[in-house]
């Protein structure tokens, strides 16, 4: 993957600094330049975030300079993307957003005419072209038009997938992180039956995912236990992620989801393969699996390595314990709301707190905020120190130390056999990670 523009998961910063509507521009003009056609069509959707609008002019700015077609979706989940391209049969999809980051940061993610995330080497050559200051003004410029009923598209796609799940007389409570979500969750909940009450559905441009949403599921905890609820779910600011909370107030994340997942869809037949799952996955979901009869292959985190490992194996189900969840059936793309539907229906009309369960070793996550990742590959005082702990724990847990793809961050993740050492060992790296690289 290009190591400059393009992170993990698309183009991602801070507004104003990284993310310009220069760059915009400039990245809008270079996909529609790679694209070897004459008139493309791109539809360009996005989240809540006040600099969406602007960035989203930018983008149309650019696909239309060099000779292409801007359709305007508006404000709609990520996983609307995929739906558009093939419904109008469009060419490219941008999606204007920065998923569960503040609403100071903004992305944008670009989508082929086959749905998925553009390759690696088409985003080196766009990063290559914007570079180059490669603006193509065509003598013939495209429209800029909206792309009208695409919020109606979505809904019906869902609501044509889970037909048959009535869910009249099921209370769910739903926190929609004032970003993509705010509208179309609570009304396809409605659509199909159920009573429901929405929390973080009011954005303002400068409130999606503050302290609420998929990232700060104790919000929505603390509310569902409060409360007589059959299910509760939270979504990331862009909507392909879901986290839920049980009657109880106990968080079910990604993990949980695919195990009470995989099981409904083996029951039925239909699992088609194994499980996908990242290596941020508990062990004990592995454990898990391994009692069920169902295999699991590993990748590295991101939801492009699941799906890579879905599509190289024809795999219909994986994820990531942070609740972007991938069903090939529907999508090649996580769904939040769609894996939301989708658990209600493996429940079978059962509160969420009658999901089957696992044992779940203890684990502990650290981000810590550095001055720079530079310094991260080949530091041997972190090396030799995660080389060490990780032979302690060896055969009882693990040590797992990454450079987060889309913020400034390191991410350390350890599990051990109790909660005191899992918190030991990762206080100690997370400590040295700071001292080591600067902690901002």
């Amino acid at each position: 993957m290009s190591t400059g523009l393009f992170g993990t998961d698309g183009v991602r910063g801070a507004w104003g600094e990284k993310l310009t509507v220069e760059l915009a521009l400039a990245i809008g003009d270079a996909a529609v330049t790679i694209t070897e056609k004459d008139r493309p069509r791109a539809v360009i959707l996005r989240d809540t975030r006040e600099s969406g609008p602007v960035l989203e002019a930018g983008l149309a700015a650019g696909i239309a300079a060099a000779g292409g077609d801007a359709l305007i979706a508006g404000v709609l989940p990520t996983p609307a993307a995929p739906l558009l391209l093939a419904k109008h049969g469009l060419d490219l999809a941008f999606v204007v957003s920065a998923s569960h980051n503040p609403f100071g940061d903004n992305g944008i993610k670009i989508f082929g005419a086959d749905g998925d995330k553009i390759a690696d080497e088409h985003e080196a050559e766009i990063e290559r072209l914007v570079a180059l200051g490669h603006p193509v003004n065509s003598t013939h410029p495209g429209h800029i038009e909206p792309l009208r009923g695409a919020f109606e598209d979505y809904l019906r796609a869902l609501h044509e997938r889970y037909s048959s799940l009535d869910l009249s007389g099921t209370r769910i409570l739903l926190d929609c992180a004032n970003g993509a979500t705010s509208s179309a969750a609570p009304e396809i909940f409605r659509r199909l039956g159920a009573q429901v009450e929405v929390l973080a559905d009011e954005p303002n441009g400068q409130n999606i995912n503050e302290g609420c949403g998929s990232t700060h599921v104790e919000t929505l905890a603390q509310r569902a236990a409060e409360g007589d609820w059959d299910a509760a779910f939270a979504f990331d600011g862009d909507g392909d992620r879901v986290m839920a909370v049980d009657s109880d107030g106990n968080v079910v994340d990604g993990d949980d989801m695919l195990l009470l997942l995989a099981g409904h869809m083996t029951t039925q037949g239909s699992l088609r393969g194994g499980v996908a799952l990242t290596v941020m996955a508990n062990y004990g979901l592995h454990a898990a699996f391994e009692r069920a009869g169902i295999e699991v292959t590993t990748t590295p985190v991101g939801d492009r390595n699941v799906l890579a490992a879905l599509r190289d194996l024809d795999w219909r189900l994986g994820g990531e314990q942070s609740g972007h969840i991938i069903d090939l059936d529907t999508g090649p793309c996580g769904d939040g709301i769609g894996t939301a539907l989708l658990a209600l229906e493996a429940l079978g009309g059962l509160p969420l707190v009658e999901r089957p369960g696992f044992d779940r070793l203890p684990q502990e996550l650290i981000n810590v905020k550095v001055a720079s990742q530079g310094g991260f590959e080949g530091n041997e005082v972190l090396s030799e120190l995660i080389k060490a702990e990780s032979a302690l724990l060896s055969g009882r847990g693990r040590v797992l130390v990454r450079a987060s793809g889309t913020e400034p961050l390191i991410r350390v993740m350890v599990e051990a056999p109790t909660a005191d050492e899992t918190h030991s060992v990762c206080s100690k790296i997370a400590d040295a990670v700071a001292n080591e690289l600067g902690k901002v």
